[in-house]
């Protein structure tokens, strides 16, 4: 079975220590461990509107992009990288939490709607929607109107661990799309089961 090829995948989230550990963030927080894992580092590129790596993973290049646009605007730093390396929206993979998921849970899945999600809405308008997404779970709060608030808190510890296993399957799960392709990772997430 054929790995998809992948060039970069996209963490979202906003900006500062104040964000930092707050549900909105997850997308952040699995692309620095995947820099981690693949022992790279992302650094301030103005040029790009984020924070940019290299990494190499199975003896492929990957690029890392965690955009400082905050997130409403985090289509105009995926563009700009995208532009200059001639990259694909298909070999674009973006790490996003997603309200629609049960907490901890991890989903793929290619293209689609934004679902709501402000950030993904800016990306489709830069790049279309032909994109990967890497959905990272985080529950929905009991109201419509308080869902700013909840995606910009941290979760209690209970969530939180749950979470940062999802951020932990999706980290795994990329180098494995590169070998293995998208149907068998897609398989293999989708029958997890986060531990409650």
């Amino acid at each position: 079975m054929a790995g998809l090829t992948l060039k970069l995948v996209v963490g979202l989230g906003n900006p500062g220590p104040e964000h930092a550990d707050t549900r909105h963030n997850a997308g952040f927080r699995c692309v620095d461990r995947l820099a981690a894992v693949g022992k790279g580092s992302l650094r301030p590129h103005a040029r790009y509107h984020g924070d940019v790596g290299r990494i190499v993973l199975g003896g492929e290049e990957l690029w890392l992009l965690k955009p400082t646009t905050y997130m409403n605007r985090s289509g105009r730093s995926v563009r700009a990288l995208t532009d200059y390396l001639r990259i694909s929206p298909g070999e674009t993979l973006v790490v996003h939490d997603d309200l629609d998921l049960p907490v901890g849970a991890t989903r793929l899945k290619l293209g689609g709607g934004a679902g709501g999600h402000n950030g993904l809405k800016d990306i489709i308008t830069h790049l279309g929607d032909g994109f990967w997404r890497l959905r990272l779970g985080i529950g929905h709060p009991t109201s419509r109107g308080e869902v700013i608030d909840y995606v910009l808190q941290r979760a209690p510890a209970s969530e939180q661990a749950l979470l940062d296993e999802a951020v932990e399957a999706g980290t795994a799960a990329i180098p494995r799309l590169l070998v293995d392709g998208a149907e068998k990772v897609m398989n293999g997430l989708h029958r997890r089961t986060p531990a409650a």
